[in-house]
């Protein structure tokens, strides 16, 4: 089976690089071609572990190649997955369908024979329709079907998810779209994984339903932490007894800064939006965005209770990263935080252990770079955790005591221990413990 995968981003890279894995041909298209030259030289633009040895194991194999020419990669290809951004459109919140739209014309004039073409883009219910609509008009004799298959990746793990996935979720029209793409999954049905065989608008809300689901359960451990600080209840406990339970399960009960990534902001507003549209408002997902930016502003305010004024102190940011194992800072909490303390005059060391690159086209020279954490951490009168890396969790709390300057650190994810750290002399304030 020949694959082409139109787009290089997150979803399509780690999509193309995988299906070559399952032993498939596969040509991975992009626009950009200093970063198509920098992927067939074995250069991966984002880190996502285990990934790179991938990718190099395939391009040497030779089934796995990068291109700038669309036209070439489709013909002849049994599927044509969609894999463009489908960012937040300015104004309205709703996801912006342009390259979707233009790919799909772009598909049309290149379909020679019976094709598949997929959405593995996050779309609005309708795209897919939209996209059938496109190519029809576009080449009334072109022979393919339109399926919508998103993609469910964590970022840190998406290589994991890809190879070992929750589900399937496969919305089509035909018989025949149902054959090639039981086909293409095959070597999944080994491991059992469940396949849901729906509707075009099923299979296009199940993934916006699901990501704001996950949002919401972001938002109310969160609240109810900010509820254990004023009763003295212990949120860690809380999660805990609270995820035993199978019907609510353990994760995504990690209280924090608020949710951020390339996926939860911009999908929520998109559902946001198609539920307006339809008259038929989802309000509870409202009120979580609405939440989840007032968290960022409320963080700021709980690192001046800790330490008072904030001008001319030293703050040591440890974390800019939304999430541990990525180095994306797409909406990351850290930079509405660090921005605001900016704004307050504080003065910034940040280090993470992959996102130093992006920071530093984020804030340029505003904040002073580190290459660990002990450096970034020297000095400092205040640090302040923002993303939970492993490496961070490791800090010997004596050591920390005997870097700084101060004595205060605003743990925002919970990582330490209460009691080494005020064992070590530090004043430590965490998220919904006392």
């Amino acid at each position: 089976m020949r694959i082409a995968v139109i787009g290089t981003g997150y979803v399509g890279l780690v999509s193309g690089v995988c299906f070559s894995e399952f032993g498939y041909n596969v040509t991975c298209v992009d626009k950009d071609k200093n970063k198509i030259n920098n992927l067939n030289s074995g250069k991966i633009p984002i880190y996502e572990p285990g990934l790179e040895n991938i990718h190099k194991r395939n391009v040497d194999a030779k089934r796995l190649i990068f291109t700038s020419d669309l036209n070439s990669a489709v013909k002849g290809a049994d599927v044509v997955f969609i894999a463009v951004g489908t960012p937040s459109r300015r104004g309205d919140g709703h996801a912006d369908l342009r390259f979707v739209y233009e790919v799909s014309k772009e598909i049309s004039k290149a379909i020679d024979g019976y094709t598949l073409v997929v959405t593995k883009s996050t779309v609005p219910v309708g795209t897919g329709r939209e996209v059938k609509k496109i190519i029809k008009k576009s080449n009334p004799n072109a022979d393919f079907d339109v399926v919508s298959n998103p993609e469910f990746l964590r970022e840190g793990s998406a290589v994991e998810d890809f190879m070992r996935p929750d589900r399937i979720v496969v919305g089509l029209e035909t018989e025949r779209a149902k054959k090639i793409m039981s086909t293409l999954y095959r070597p999944l049905f080994l491991l059992e994984t469940p396949v849901i065989y729906t509707s075009l608008e099923t299979s296009e809300l199940i993934k916006y339903a699901s990501n704001a689901f996950l949002a919401v359960k972001i938002s109310y451990i969160n609240q109810i932490a900010d509820l254990c600080e004023r009763v003295g209840a212990n949120i860690d406990d809380v999660s805990k007894g609270m995820g035993l339970d199978k019907r609510i399960g353990n994760k995504f009960l990690h209280a924090g800064p608020g949710y951020g990534g390339s996926c939860f902001p911009k999908d929520t507003l998109a559902l946001v939006k198609t539920a307006n549209d339809n008259n038929s408002p989802v309000t509870i997902v409202n009120e979580t965005i609405k939440y989840n930016n007032f968290r960022k502003i409320n963080m700021v305010a709980k690192i001046q209770n800790a330490v008072g004024e904030l001008q001319n102190k030293n703050i040591s940011i440890l974390g800019l990263s939304f999430k541990p194992e990525t180095d994306d800072m797409r909406e990351s909490p850290s930079i509405d935080i660090i921005d605001q303390l900016l704004n307050l005059r504080a003065i910034i060391s940040a280090y993470d252990p992959a996102a130093m690159d992006e920071a530093k086209e984020i804030f340029s020279d505003k904040i002073k770079y580190f290459s660990s954490s002990e450096e970034c951490i020297k000095g400092s009168e205040i640090i302040v955790i923002l993303t939970e890396w492993n490496e961070f969790r490791a800090l010997d709390p004596k050591l920390i005591s005997n870097l700084m300057d101060g004595n205060t650190i605003v743990d925002l994810r919970n990582i330490f221990d209460p009691i080494a750290m005020r064992s070590a002399k530090i004043k430590y304030i965490s998220i919904g413990r006392n």
